[in-house]
């Protein structure tokens, strides 16, 4: 069954912002309404305007409330929206904090007022945001070094920058990598969202946070203060205690290509394993996904990270 409801998902060619056209994040937030990440780029395709959008639906009636639609010098042709986290306690109604991991043009990261609906972008093809150089970086997943590779037999690197983001327990930092990186770097949330400040002044406040052991596609934090991350070098989940010190929460040979993550209130991590790495782009032509697709959860005895 759709949700939530069949119209909201039947895509219209002649107004991308009528229904869902393509979803890539959905996250509760901490007012338990369900936000819909439309990243308008079916197969990374160029954005029109009303396809990049957020929609929020509420769950204690499954009625969509809110659809926010990002301007074009905000969500760019090029922009591919990844994941999102939210802030409730700044402004009227709260923020978005959203990452464009685009392969094809600038990185950065979205900040939406969901008052209003205004948004804007920040560290906008900013160095932290984009994807490390080959001679600097070449991820290995299940033993083999990922790249494009085509029928042909030609390789292309990949180049998908800022994907993970966290805010940290006190709504203080941003955290976020890019996919093609294993470095994680954060931000400060009041420069975010200050738009009397330049590009100058909010990359200023940018912290290399160092090596996270690994290249992540998600992030997540709890409300005791530590970030977790993927690996999909490893088919491990980490995390970083509040000394710095990084720690092995899971690793198993089933985590391939973990990416979403998520903490419940019931004491436990779930993250998605989705195979992105034996898709047909880059086992040159050969789908070698297996299903059944699988969700996982693990023990952590953390509570979410709650900003209302």
């Amino acid at each position: 069954m759709a949700f939530p409801d069949e119209a909201t998902n039947r895509t219209d060619p002649n107004d991308p912002a009528a229904a869902l056209v393509s979803v890539q994040s959905v996250v509760v937030d901490p007012a338990d309404r369900l936000w819909i990440l439309d990243t308008g780029s079916p197969m990374f395709r160029p954005t029109r305007f009303g396809g990049p959008k957020l929609v929020c639906v509420d769950l204690s009636s499954d009625q969509v409330v809110k659809k926010i639609l990002f301007p074009q010098h905000v969500a760019l042709p090029t922009t591919y929206l990844n994941d999102v986290r939210f802030d409730l306690r700044r402004g009227t109604e709260g923020h978005a904090f959203i990452t464009d991991s685009s392969d094809k043009g600038p990185n950065g990261i979205i900040v939406v007022e969901l008052g209003t609906g205004d948004s804007w972008r920040r560290l906008h093809d900013h160095l932290s945001t984009k994807a490390e150089g080959l001679r600097t970086f070449l991820p290995i997943v299940e033993g083999r070094p990922l790249m494009e590779r085509h029928p042909n037999g030609t390789t292309k690197q990949m180049t998908m920058g800022s994907d993970g983001i966290a805010i940290s327990a006190d709504g203080a930092r941003l955290y976020y990598c890019p996919l093609m990186s294993r470095r994680l770097y954060s931000v400060a949330v009041d420069a975010l969202i200050d738009r009397s400040l330049d590009d100058d002044a909010v990359a200023a406040t940018v912290v290399d946070e160092g090596d996270k052991g690994g290249a992540a596609d998600g992030l997540e934090s709890d409300a005791e203060g530590r970030i977790y991350s993927t690996n999909y070098e490893h088919n491990a989940i980490l995390r970083r205690r509040t000394g710095g010190e990084w720690e092995t929460v899971a690793h198993d040979p089933r985590l391939l290509w973990p990416d979403t993550l998520s903490v419940a209130m019931n004491g436990y991590l779930y993250v998605t394993a989705n195979q992105l790495h034996r898709l047909a782009r880059f086992n040159g032509g050969k789908d070698l996904r297996r299903k059944p697709y699988a969700l996982f959860r693990v023990r952590i005895d953390g509570r979410p990270v709650l900003l209302r």
